[in-house]
């Protein structure tokens, strides 16, 4: 039995954000019935390449953005802007437990499919609207998308070289406002339907991009209100650890540079470093025995320790520094992450019988629970559904659709 059985998710988002709120609930055990747009669907079927190949070889229109963000779910195809559309989301929000959407403020409202309308047909039904902005303040209106929000929200402006070494603004490489938005949203969803357990009232939840960018400011953000200062680009140093950062050491086989992550987090792991590295004289200086005093004298360190881990190659360094457990690790590209053996060990990749292809390999749930664990395949585990996929079953299940009610609605291009 999984965690979140017997859950119903009505989910009517697209892009990341909010599937990667409701592939969360999935994997925990929820039914999610993903809406789409008929003959379009989410917009990430089509941003590819790369696509799915068939088993032929063939190219498929299901892109690899799309299947990383919605395995475990089912598809309906509605056609939300026609009224029968509108009938059908509400004639399914009563049957269901959460409803998600990520419209524009208001869209909601003019389909009658805001969380006012949702409630008095479900009252225990949590609503979770995920937006750029949220549903309030002078932003509100705007659309709002990830590259944006990390400008706005602040995370660009510490994130990539520093300036006085010819750096800029960069983003993450990876949507991670969408992303942290997405999780947000999940912890939230999870107490709200606990109130709804206890008091039978659900609620709506108000997720915004710009607000979980701002959370994910953490240290960042309370050094600046703490102190007033504002910090800048540190490249891929830490601006309260020393040596927190990555080094270049000597030279791989071919010649090319190579590099490692150090990351030491206190006092006793820089004296085993020191030890290591062997130069016991910096951990016994007094400018760098406590961490305040290297973050204040980082520019007298790091430029000694850059000469010594150059000293060294990679290989070395890694072994003596784990060995002494000091905090270290490669910079792997994604061909090295896969093949790690610990994340293999981990069952951080599951192959997925899809409709299209026999083994679809998809980077696995992180979530590992000893007593209910998250959907996997041959556990009640669904590969991302082809577009509307599972449009009739779920009617039929749901609301006993009859062939004739499926016929008329096809033929009005509603599903």
């Amino acid at each position: 039995m999984n965690s979140l059985q017997g859950i119903r998710v009505l989910d009517l988002s697209r892009v990341l954000a909010g599937p990667w709120c409701t592939q969360t609930l999935a994997d925990l055990g929820a039914d999610v019935i993903k809406i789409e747009r008929p003959g379009s669907g989410d917009d990430t079927r089509s941003w590819g390449p790369p696509f799915l190949q068939d088993d032929s070889g063939n190219e498929t229109q299901e892109a690899a953005y799309y299947l990383g963000a919605n395995r475990n779910k089912r598809s309906v195809t509605c056609d939300i802007a026609q009224p029968a559309g509108q009938k059908l989301i509400r004639d399914l929000a009563a049957h269901c437990d959460v409803f998600v959407e990520n419209f524009k403020v208001g869209d909601m409202a003019r389909y009658g499919l805001d969380f006012a309308s949702m409630q008095a047909i479900n009252p225990r039904l949590v609503y979770c609207s995920v937006t750029g902005f949220g549903q309030n303040g002078p932003y509100a209106e705007r659309a709002g998308y990830d590259y944006a929000i990390q400008g706005m929200g602040g995370l660009m402006s510490v994130t990539g070289e520093r300036d006085d070494l010819g750096g800029g603004p960069q983003k993450v490489g990876v949507a991670v406002a969408d992303l942290m938005t997405g999780m947000y949203a999940t912890v939230a969803i999870l107490a709200a339907l606990r109130h709804a357990e206890r008091t039978g009232q659900g609620q709506q939840v108000d997720m915004a991009l710009l607000d979980t960018q701002v959370a994910m400011l953490a240290n960042l953000g309370a050094n600046y209100l703490v102190s007033g200062k504002t910090p800048g680009r540190a490249g891929n140093a830490h601006q309260n650890i020393v040596p927190y950062q990555v080094f270049e050491v000597a030279p791989a086989a071919d010649g090319s540079k190579d590099h490692l992550i150090l990351a030491v987090g206190n006092d006793s792991q820089f004296v085993k470093f020191c030890q290591v590295a062997q130069c016991p004289g910096l951990a016994a200086d007094p400018l760098y025995i406590k961490n305040r005093d290297r973050v204040l004298n980082r520019a007298q360190l790091v430029p000694q320790l850059e000469v010594i881990m150059k000293t060294r190659s990679k290989a070395d360094w890694l072994h003596a520094l784990e060995t002494a457990k000091v905090p270290c690790g490669a910079i792997n590209n994604l061909s090295e992450v896969f093949a790690d053996p610990q994340v293999a060990a981990r069952d951080m990749v599951t192959d997925w019988q899809h409709p299209a292809r026999s083994a679809l390999r998809l980077v696995s749930s992180p979530i590992k629970l000893s007593a209910t664990p998250v959907r996997v395949p041959g556990h009640d585990g669904l590969p991302p559904p082809l577009l509307g996929q599972h449009t009739q079953e779920v009617l039929r299940e749901l609301l006993d659709y009859s062939e004739q009610e499926l016929a008329a609605l096809q033929g009005d291009k509603v599903i």
